[in-house]
């Protein structure tokens, strides 16, 4: 995809490997094709924000794997953070870690202020392509019912 190009509903998702909250590597290829992905990227672990999202997410857990969806969220937290905040929240899904922001980048997910690491979910289908994109830093609870909607639709 040309730098000067930004991901869109109808593209292709790019492919990565990142390690996640029990550091085994999580290659979103091996997904393709199994399951529709919900992909949320949050800013920081245990903040107020992302934990209401990503609780929200585990509260209606049920509801996407239901609709055969795979939740997966993803921050530059390191892999013991994401363990402790998948621990203290009970959250059944998995979180990926990307320090180094690579996997953020290639989603055009920047930073809020040019320091807090933006708030995006994209909806991915079996076929590897992005059926919806829900950008919004502060209407964190926002993302689980326009991931939702969206599944509906597939």
């Amino acid at each position: 995809m040309p730098d000067n190009k930004k991901l869109a509903i109808g593209d292709k998702a790019p492919l990565f490997s990142l390690p996640d909250q029990d550091g085994k590597v999580f290659n979103l290829a091996d997904h393709i094709g199994k399951s529709n992905i919900v992909l949320f990227f949050y800013p920081k672990d245990e903040s107020y924000g992302c934990t209401k999202e990503a609780c929200s997410f585990r509260d209606s857990y049920e509801v996407f794997t239901e609709m055969g969806a795979e939740v997966i969220g993803i921050s530059s937290d390191d892999v013991k953070s994401h363990k402790s905040f998948a621990s203290n929240h009970k959250l059944q899904f998995t979180l990926l870690s990307d320090t180094k922001r690579v996997v953020a980048k290639l989603y055009d997910v920047g930073r809020t202020f040019g320091v807090v690491g933006g708030r995006v979910t994209y909806i991915i289908d079996r076929n590897g392509v992005v059926r919806g994109i829900y950008n919004s830093q502060l209407n964190y609870l926002d993302h689980i019912e326009e991931s939702l909607e969206v599944l509906k639709k597939l």
